[in-house]
């Protein structure tokens, strides 16, 4: 059966009493320790990181992340906002984004970093700021990830400017005096450290023909194992592949490139926990499945129903009374047939029952790597369910509340008929 990570069964019951349910908890020894990691990343002339601030965006995470030197990616100009309102300095933020910011001139002209994703982003900055420097967002044509919904490369993209393309934005470039002195590109996630590669060399090669590049940014997507069975990226060993390329690029144009990456679910994604309750457990008969109803779901943890995602589940009974073991489809508290939490692997529409601690009403349950892609992406507010608090368990070991739970006059006070 699958265990918990960071905390124990009697932290669980403590969370439980103290904050209610649902509730994430993070853990700040696994933020910074995965940090540290990535500040490691091995390089030859130099390294950025930036925290891919979609993947969790509470303030407190990212002033956490700041204060480790990470520098952050915002994939909209609300998230720059969000990041400029947490302290961050305003050049240590780059925006990369579908939407291009309504005030794009405004979080500019602060400092903030742009990296154009089309052809019409880059024609826009060009009015905006003639003769600036900019970076653009290239797809180098090659993409990966477990499902084509994580899959940001390659032609079934919209992410990004073709690399047959590159003509043209040399001629707009030009039209505008803009400098491109940034290259930026992104496939997906992944952890084979030959895809990797293949990308950096992808990447370099256009960068090859861009003479004012002074840095390459290779994105995120850097693979982390929630289930027992699956594979993390080894950092080192990708790090190393990249590095070597770098160096041969060097040898080649006589340009050393700054290197930049942007984790995001590596970061966090061990780093957090969705503490639940169980409050109903049904069944649909000898052939059908025994359902375990908890007080969470896809108003909290969208991966499940969304990409058939899967992740650790554990019960964690009352008291510690010894208990079997049954077989559960778990389901969230939505009125939605969506809503499961334990889907067919990869298959959002298929139900596979989970082997877990027998349940009973008013267990606690907790879904494990639920760091990234849960709280930043949810259906919040669906079935009026409220936003659920955030609590960050210290490297001293004490539980703090950091964001509370939503009311429902938060809820409505737009509302003014």
């Amino acid at each position: 059966m699958d265990s918990l990570v960071f905390f124990t069964e009697a932290q669980v019951r403590e969370v439980q009493r103290a904050f209610g349910t649902p509730v994430y908890v993070y853990d700040e020894r696994t933020f910074e320790r995965r940090a540290r990691e990535m500040l490691a990343f091995p390089n030859a002339y130099g390294l950025t990181v930036r925290y891919a601030m979609k993947a969790l965006s509470s303030r407190a995470v990212l002033r956490l992340f700041d204060a480790l030197g990470l520098h952050i990616d915002a994939s909209s100009g609300f998230e720059a906002e969000r990041a400029l309102r947490a302290g961050i300095a305003p050049e240590k933020v780059q925006i990369t984004a579908q939407e291009p910011p309504r005030d794009l001139k405004g979080l500019v002209e602060q400092g903030v970093r742009f990296n154009a994703c089309s052809i019409h982003q880059l024609d826009e900055y060009g009015k905006l700021f003639p003769g600036a420097e900019v970076s653009v967002r290239i797809n180098p044509g090659l993409g990966s990830g477990h499902s084509n919904r994580t899959n940001v490369g390659g032609p079934s993209s919209s992410f990004g400017i073709w690399h047959e393309h590159l003509d043209y934005v040399l001629g707009r470039a030009a039209r505008h005096g803009l400098r491109l002195t940034r290259m930026h590109t992104h496939i997906g996630s992944g952890t084979d450290p030959e895809t990797w590669l293949h990308c950096a060399r992808l990447s370099l090669a256009i960068a090859a023909r861009m003479p004012e590049v002074t840095l390459l940014s290779l994105g995120g997507g850097f693979k982390v194992a929630r289930m027992p069975d699956e594979c993390s990226a080894d950092v080192r060993e990708i790090g190393g592949r990249i590095a070597a390329e770098f160096e041969r690029f060097a040898r080649e144009h006589g340009r050393e490139l700054h290197l930049e990456v942007e984790p995001g679910t590596y970061l966090v994604a061990n780093a957090g926990a969705l503490v639940c309750t169980a409050i109903d457990v049904v069944d649909t008969g000898p052939d059908g499945f025994r359902f375990l109803k908890l007080d969470a779901g896809m108003t909290d943890i969208m991966r499940p129903s969304m990409y058939g995602a899967w992740h650790p589940i554990v019960v964690v009974p009352a008291s510690d009374a010894p208990r079997g073991a049954a077989s559960y489809i778990v389901a969230g508290h939505c009125c939605e047939s969506g809503d499961i939490l334990t889907p067919e692997r990869g298959n959002p529409e298929g139900l596979a029952p989970r082997e877990l601690r027998e349940a009973a009403i008013g267990d606690a349950v907790v879904i494990e790597g639920a760091g990234a892609y849960c709280a930043a992406q949810c259906a919040k507010n669906y079935n009026s369910f409220p936003e659920a608090p955030e609590v960050l368990l210290t490297k001293a070991g004490e539980f703090r509340l950091i964001r509370r739970r939503q009311t429902m006059e938060q809820m409505l006070e737009n509302e003014i008929e």
